[in-house]
């Protein structure tokens, strides 16, 4: 079985403090530009660096991210490409909205689901694009995607995870009423429920799990010849962005940090499609993921340095589903598109 995932050492010391970095850029005419601020969001209330910028200087930011593989670009740039260093703290989107910290990472599903609480966010940049895969075994009677029918999967509810099967479903006929679907299982020795979805699937529990990597790579190592994989890379993929919040876009000391800190991060792009391998380490103490987990999960990234040109269609398409989920009418194109800021990213780009 999957060993368990040991909590990484860097998760203590940044749960005993957060830690707030200055983080310097070299200012330029365009970097005090700024795109007016969305709807007013609550005072950034116990956040650092919440008073007004002052013009050519930088404010200190906090940046969290949720410790998945996904977030490799983020802890290289913080570790290798940012002027004074930065510790990455752990969390999505939820602690902008709580005033914790200044930017985040988070799917697009989750996205949809804060903005309704935290009409403030913007998507600044596409971090990774994570392509899912359905996992199942053979001898539970699937050959195809149309036999998960009458089949029990195992899934983290209201996550990108879930709306990935969804789609998948919905391309042989096949709704959520057509499936039994389970959510995570409780904790058990230290061991999350996510952890244990590679043995609910091998002892026959579940007939296929939806996540995202790496608990596909144990699961399929662990099934052997038994394991079956769907997947389809043009119908769905995560797309984990990177947010700040309208009002720090609009303060100019704040916005030239964020801005430098996605400089940063193109940066760690670039390193990461050299030598991948290299940062591999890295990424395995924050995370506590194996390297061979880390390793057999690569391909199924991809690092688009940029907002992915389709983000509002993905944006209005999956919000039909959350709606759906949380009893509300879905949101014009129009009111989604205020959530995706381009200017942050061509900023960075034309200073890169």
């Amino acid at each position: 079985m999957k060993p368990h995932r040991l909590v990484p050492k860097a998760l203590v010391l940044l749960a005993a403090s957060a830690v707030t970095v200055a983080l310097l850029g070299a200012w330029s005419p365009t970097s005090s530009s700024a795109p007016a601020a969305g709807p007013a969001a609550a005072p950034h209330g116990g956040g650092p660096g919440g008073g007004p910028g002052q013009p050519g200087g930088r404010a200190p930011i906090t940046v969290s991210g949720s410790y998945w593989i996904e977030l490799a670009p983020v802890l290289v740039a913080a570790d290798k490409f940012s002027p004074r260093g930065l510790e990455v703290e752990e969390g999505g989107i939820t602690r902008i909205t709580s005033g914790e910290v200044d930017i985040a990472t988070n799917a697009e599903t989750q996205l949809l689901r804060e903005s309704l609480v935290n009409p403030d966010l913007r998507i600044i940049m596409t971090v990774t694009e994570g392509f899912f895969r359905l996992v199942g075994c053979k001898s539970a009677g699937i050959e195809t995607l149309a036999d998960l029918e009458g089949k029990t999967i195992m899934l983290p509810r209201n996550t990108s995870a879930n709306y990935f099967l969804i789609a998948m479903l919905e391309t042989v006929g096949l709704t959520a009423d057509d499936v039994t679907i389970v959510g995570l299982p409780p904790e058990v020795d230290g061991k999350s429920g996510m952890e244990q979805m590679s043995e609910y699937l091998v002892r026959g529990d579940v007939d296929v799990i939806s996540i995202w990597e790496p608990e596909p790579v144990g699961a399929i190592e662990e099934l052997g010849d038994d394991a079956i994989v769907f997947q389809d890379r043009d119908l769905y993929r995560e797309v984990f962005n990177l947010h700040a919040r309208a009002q720090d876009l609009a303060d100019p000391a704040k916005r030239r940090s964020i801005v430098t800190f996605v400089r940063s991060i193109l940066k760690a792009n670039k390193s990461l499609e050299r030598h991948p391998e290299k940062h591999w380490p890295l990424v395995s103490e924050v995370t506590g993921f194996t390297l061979h987990e880390i390793e057999e999960s690569w391909p199924e990234l991809a690092f688009p340095g940029g907002i992915v040109p389709d983000m509002l269609d993905v944006l209005e398409r999956e919000d039909v589903w959350v709606a759906q989920e949380t009893g509300r009418e879905p949101r014009s194109r129009e009111e989604l598109s205020r959530f995706i800021d381009h200017s942050v990213m061509e900023e960075a780009l034309r200073q890169h």
